[in-house]
């Protein structure tokens, strides 16, 4: 999950990107309005609206304009209820007033990615990756035909690899298709993963992409 997060106060923006580290987010940290709009594609915009070359809700318009999808939480001093409008219809997702806590921001961003997940199109047919098959409507896998009995969390895991195949799969996301959150133990998910690969009869199917996650192999 990569976080793109708009503040002009440095030292601010310093430690917000060191907590959100710490909980497991990519994070580009952008100072200025310009920045932010010369930023790389991201999954969530953490957005202060008082920034010192232009205005936050000018940036939270650009944003939206380019990318209906795109999660939006504008994070900033001005608390008054017309701000608060202002902000929700020039297309912020969530609204957070300074000061806050970490934990209320955590919550806000898990909440946010919950519902993106709802909204997103999933497969419901067959699902086919390489020599995998799923049918995610019986629950069951095979691989080269030969049927493989997994768990529900090791099922939903290869799932949500086998939807995007060959791709590079954030151990972020994979965590907010699984559990419905970015944040738990350590090693949750990789102890799944191991289980899985497995059960799989071929521990390189699923491949671990070094700082990123993991990605379902289709050859």
């Amino acid at each position: 999950m990569r976080i793109l997060l708009v503040e002009d106060d440095h030292r601010v923006g310093a430690v917000m990107s060191s907590m959100l580290q710490r909980r497991g987010y990519a994070v580009e940290h952008a100072a200025t309005a310009t920045a932010a709009l010369e930023a790389a594609p991201c999954d969530l915009v953490l957005l202060d609206l008082n920034l010192p070359d232009g205005d936050g809700l000018d940036v939270c318009r650009a944003l939206r304009s380019r990318n209906e999808n795109l999660g939006i939480i504008a994070v900033t001093a001005r608390g008054e209820e017309r701000d608060r409008v202002t902000g929700l219809r020039v297309g912020a997702d969530d609204y957070v007033v300074k000061p806050f806590s970490m934990a209320e921001l955590q919550a806000r961003i898990e909440a946010l990615l919950r519902r993106t997940v709802r909204q997103s199109p999933v497969a419901a047919g067959i699902i086919e990756a390489g020599p995998i098959r799923i049918d995610p409507a019986a629950r069951t896998v095979s691989v080269e035909g030969e049927p493989k009995t997994l768990t529900r969390k090791e099922f939903d895991i290869l799932a949500s690899l086998a939807r995007q195949p060959g791709v590079a799969m954030t151990r972020e996301r994979i965590m907010l298709d699984v559990w419905q959150t970015t944040w738990s133990g350590k090693h949750t998910l990789e102890v799944h993963v191991a289980s899985l690969r497995a059960k799989l009869g071929d521990p390189g199917l699923v491949e671990t992409v070094r700082g990123v996650g993991y990605r379902l192999r289709t050859t």
